[in-house]
Order: C-alpha cells, then structure tokens, then sequence
C-alpha cells in the first residue's frame, strides 16, 4: 500500500479533462493508493483546504466512465499563478504543510502552460525542503500550444466540434441568392492550432471555409478588405475563419480596434472577444453586404456530445502514465505523447523535465500558413488524426448524463 495521492485541474476546461482525472484516479487506486483526493478549484482551492476524497465520489465503474464522457473540470478550475519563490515562501510553506497533513507522496495537476508553471515551482521547492512528494503534470489545452508534447488532450475534441461546426455554417450560407459574409470568431491568443482546424470542414461534400486568419501572422485589415471584395464577385457566400488573437502591426489585437470592455487574468491574459464583430461590421459598411459574426467562445471548449474517442482515449492515458511514473519515483515531469507513426496513426507516452514545457507556447509553424490566407495540407494532415472516432454521451431521457462532484 503506497501513501495519498492528490489531484487538481486548473486553466480552461476541455470536453475531454476528466477523462484524465479518471486516467489519475484509476490508475492510483489500482496500484495500491490509500486514498485520492481531489482538489476544489486547483492550487487556489488548495490553499484555502478545499479537497474531496474522490473514492467517496467516484464508487463505481459506472462512475468512472460518466466521469471519462462529463465536459468541464469536475473538480472545478483556477487560474491563480503562484508566486516566485525567493518572493514567498510563505505561500510554499502553508501548501506543503497541508500536504503533510493529508499524508500526500504523489501530487498531479491537469493543465496547460500555467498549470505547468505550478508544478515546476512546486517541485522546485521540494528540493529545497528535502521533501520526497513527487510532482507530475498532465497535459491538457485545447489550444495545443503546450511545447514538446506532439499535441496536447483537449485538442482533437475541439477540432472535430470546429470543423463540423464549420460545414453546418458553410451550409447556412448557401441557402440565399444574395451574397453574405460570415466571420467566425475561433478561440487562440497566440497560436491558430484550433482556427486551422476549420480547413477540415473542406471534403467531398462541402466546399470549406474561403480564408482562414491566424495569429502567428501580422493581420492586414487593407489586404482583408481587398479580399473578401474580390471572392464577393466570384461566390455568393463566405465563411472566414479567424483566431480571436490575430493582431495588427502595431501590435494591437483587432478587436482592441473598437470599444471593448478589457479583463485581464492573474496571468496577464487579456480577455479575447469581439474580433469578428469588428470585421463584420466593416464588412458590412464598406461592402454593403449583409455580415453575420460568430463566436464559438465557450462552446468549442466542452462539447463532448463531439468528443474524438483518439482524444479521450489518449487524456485518459496521459493521466495513468503520469501515475506509474510518479509510483516509480519521477518528479517534476509533465507526461507527453509522442507520435511514432501517421499511417496508421499511433501515440506513445513519455515524461519530459517540466522546465523545458511551463511558459513555453508552441505555435504553429509558418510553414505550415499560405501566402494566400488558408492553411497546408501538412497541418491537415497532422490535425486529421486527433478528430477520428467517437464516444457517445450515456443518455438519460434524451441528454447527455454527466457527473457532478456536488452531488
């Protein structure tokens, strides 16, 4: 029998976050864990002693694969960034505290860049205080921006719900005999890896998305203008798809272009929201063409009832590997996939120091953004992988059952 293991979410949720909170939980119980605790509200719920004995909570197998299909973060989220050390031990000292009292050896936390930067800190600190607690990160962003990783669980999800999303728009569209414009507004500060995915909407049965704006490129509102006049002469309907982060030369995001309520996270994070209103509503003024804005916002981000079964699958994998390597002594390591094969498809997990990861944004390549506003077929083809299969929702009178750590 090995000590109590302990484990958060933190950042955005994804569809498929706690199919790795399963992925941590089983595998902790069936090698032997006393007991698992969960904490409410990430590192933040922590310092406050908020936690949940998740055997409690999670009793059954049933249990357990409801936990793997519920979107969101079960045990609630934070974005709380812990501060410097040599600023705050304080802080340190009160967290590893209440880890001694609830008898903690294993501490996991499910997140993305941020969250990454807690458990290099935490784990820091550990060597300072001699402590043999065994910090691990699993990864999880639906931005897909964490480095080293080939892609981050949460991804795949997000991209099958934005490209499917994407045809259904496509569709609406054709529907008038007058032109219109549709700007769809895509989650990505500063990497367009959940934007790109829409240039999968574009099959046998479905014409795509005409221009696709990423962030990694400085965006040209002259240049944007001159296109869309152009495609207006030549097809009766656009879809565009742009990053909520693409910016200006000068360096401002687009939607700071117009009046705009600004909140920024304890991470420096301004909040993203308003950029294809904007176009739109040039759109519709200089072009006189009806213009429609849409912001898939929140709603890219839980959408199991369009989980990727190779997403889930592989969340749930990560946070048992993460698990077996914790048991066997590593620390300060963030669990990544590795991908070994395209044809057929195939992932392998492995650990990586978590210094080479937190506060490290992968974007996407260059090479991989045309010269013509669209995206290469090598970025297709890395994406097209990750969207494969499904996992449908348990059902219960005609909607998806989840789980509730309230209840």
């Amino acid at each position: 029998m090995v000590g109590n293991v302990i484990v958060g979410q933190s950042g955005g949720p994804t569809s498929v976050i706690n199919s790795s909170l399963a992925g941590v939980y089983k595998t902790a119980k069936d090698r032997g864990a006393k007991k698992v605790y969960g904490m409410l509200h990430g590192i933040k719920g922590l310092l406050d002693k908020q936690y949940v004995d998740l055997s409690e909570k999670i009793g059954t197998t049933m249990d357990i694969d409801l936990l793997k299909r519920t979107p969101s973060s079960y045990l609630g989220s934070c974005r709380f960034k812990l501060p410097e050390i040599e600023a705050d031990k304080s802080t340190y000292d009160k967290i590893f505290k209440i880890l001694k009292e609830l008898d903690i050896e294993y501490f996991f936390y499910i997140g993305g860049n941020d969250s990454m930067d807690t458990i290099k800190k935490l784990s820091d600190y550990a060597k300072i205080v001699n402590s043999s607690i065994k910090f691990m990160g699993v990864p999880k962003t639906i931005d897909n921006d964490l480095a080293v990783t080939d892609h981050t669980p949460g991804y795949g999800s997000a991209a099958k719900f934005i490209a499917a999303t994407m045809k259904e728009i496509i569709r609406d569209g054709l529907v008038y005999d007058y032109p219109t414009v549709t700007v769809v507004e895509i989650m990505g500060r500063n990497a367009g890896w959940l934007t790109a995915a829409a240039a999968l909407a574009k099959s046998d049965d479905c014409e795509g998305v005409d221009l696709i704006y990423l962030p990694e490129k400085v965006f040209d509102i002259d240049h944007f203008m001159t296109t869309v006049k152009k495609l207006l002469q030549k097809n009766k309907s656009l879809v565009i798809a742009i990053s909520e982060g693409i910016k200006v030369a000068d360096g401002r995001y687009v939607f700071e272009l117009s009046d705009h309520v600004e909140f920024v996270d304890a991470f420096g994070h301004k909040q993203m929201s308003g950029s294809a209103k904007y176009l739109s509503n040039r759109i519709a003024a200089d072009l006189g063409v009806k213009s429609r804005a849409i912001e898939l916002s929140t709603l890219q981000r839980c959408a199991a009832h369009m989980t990727s079964r190779t997403d889930i699958t592989e969340a749930f994998n990560v946070g048992g590997a993460a698990v077996k390597a914790a048991f066997e002594g590593e620390s300060g390591k963030v669990v990544v996939l590795k991908r070994v094969s395209d044809d057929p498809y195939m992932c392998i997990t492995e650990t990586h120091d978590v210094h080479d990861i937190a506060n490290v944004e992968k974007k996407v390549p260059l090479e991989w953004i045309t010269e013509d506003d669209y995206v290469t077929n090598d970025l297709l083809h890395y994406i097209r992988p990750l969207i494969q299969a499904e996992l449908s929702p348990i059902m219960v009178d005609g909607l998806p059952r989840h789980l509730n750590v309230n209840m």
